[in-house]
């Protein structure tokens, strides 16, 4: 039998700020909030087909995971719990720069929210915020982000956070989503493109 990942506390962080939302580093009491957020079916609905993560899953491979990447990297790259100022720091979702070249020159960036809070543009907020600080002060060099075709909410945010699109793409899913046959679509921004457009040094 596998050894399960031991969840270790970690000391709550800020990490980020915005007009509404607090960005905070995961710790191990955010199971509950990870397992609420996986098992609402319309949340799921483009990543599997609506199917809820089990608890144990959370528990015993999501969570550890986001710690790990969190300790590897110090803080800061890898995944952050989303509060809402205005709702007494609320959990709404998550957010991540993941890296996938294990540097941190390039990263994924990544959102799941709370369905009670869509349409707020907490997505695009949150992801804009990323963009900065990923080019300004972590040294990421490009970022990617990907969704189903289909999902146009998420691709309206990664548009609005100055994402642009590159490509369509088909995988292979474990069981069929409604829509997959349209593909996968990639965005990415360069911090060179994103500087210019600031009017900042590349």
């Amino acid at each position: 039998m596998p050894e399960v990942p031991e969840v270790t506390e970690v000391p709550e962080v800020t990490f980020l700020e915005t007009e509404r939302l607090v960005l905070r580093r995961f710790g191990a009491g955010d199971e509950g909030h990870l397992v609420a957020l996986d098992a609402d079916p319309e949340v799921m609905r483009f990543l599997t087909g609506g199917v809820p993560t089990p608890p144990h899953v959370i528990r015993d491979e999501t969570l550890p995971r986001m710690l790990r990447l969190d300790a590897e990297y110090g803080g800061r790259l890898g995944y952050w719990a989303a509060e809402e100022k205005a709702a007494g720091r609320r959990f709404v979702g998550w957010f991540e720069l993941r890296p996938v070249d294990g540097g941190g020159r390039e990263c994924e960036l990544g959102y799941r929210l709370r369905q009670d809070v869509w349409g707020r543009g907490y997505a695009t907020e949150g992801a804009r915020a990323l963009v900065r600080k990923a080019f300004t002060e972590l040294g990421v060099e490009r970022l990617f982000a990907e969704t189903m075709a289909v999902n146009q909410g998420s691709r309206r945010a990664m548009e609005k956070a100055g994402l642009v699109y590159v490509r369509t793409f088909h995988q292979e899913w474990p069981e069929y989503i409604e829509g997959a046959e349209y593909g996968e679509v990639r965005y990415e921004l360069g911090r060179a493109e994103w500087a210019a457009r600031q009017g900042e040094p590349g």
